[in-house]
């Protein structure tokens, strides 16, 4: 872990706001996310010589932020948007495409926290199992158990939709006007 954190953040930074928008599908959550992770990481990072790549342990963080928002957010109202059908926008391959995207972006927000993390971590992100577990301090089979869940919750959403190419995971738009 050569360099500074201000070199970290400036260098991550963009890619740990992916992430965290991917995870929550809200880019001010993203943002008020990343940023309370690095807050906590900041404090420790003079101590963390012995990480080779931060990367696992800010994403750690940041998924644990995650998690515990749901601790001090009990109720909260999330309103979403009336995702048009795909027939209607079969006539641009553009619209489809972003219609398959919100539509995941529905389902995903419709998934308990802890599968919605473990899918993301998966699909979005391309970790292990192991990877996963560690993130979320559990254990691999849990990791398994949570994706096997998630991914049935959202073959049942689809109900019979879910072979005609929804069930694939989209792009994440972009965060902060960056492709």
């Amino acid at each position: 872990m050569d360099g500074t954190f201000e070199e970290y953040v400036n260098s991550r930074g963009t890619a740990l706001l992916r992430f965290a928008y991917v995870l929550c599908g809200d880019r001010y959550l993203a943002e008020d996310l990343v940023q309370e992770a690095l807050a906590r990481v900041h404090r420790r990072w003079n101590r963390l010589p012995y990480l080779e790549q931060p990367d696992a342990y800010v994403r750690t963080a940041i998924v644990r932020q995650y998690l515990s928002w749901r601790r001090r957010r009990s109720s909260r109202e999330a309103p979403l948007a009336v995702v048009p059908e795909a027939a209607a926008a079969a006539g641009s391959d553009v619209a489809a495409s972003h219609a398959a995207r919100d539509e995941m972006w529905r389902l995903l927000a419709g998934l308990p926290r802890r599968q919605r993390t473990v899918l993301v971590l998966r699909y979005y992100q391309d970790l292990p199992d192991d990877e996963i577990a560690e993130a979320l301090g559990c254990a691999p089979a849990t990791v398994r158990v949570h994706a096997a869940r998630g991914l049935s919750r959202l073959r049942v959403a689809l109900g019979p939709r879910a072979g005609t190419g929804l069930t694939a995971v989209a792009e994440p738009h972009p965060v902060g006007g960056e492709s």
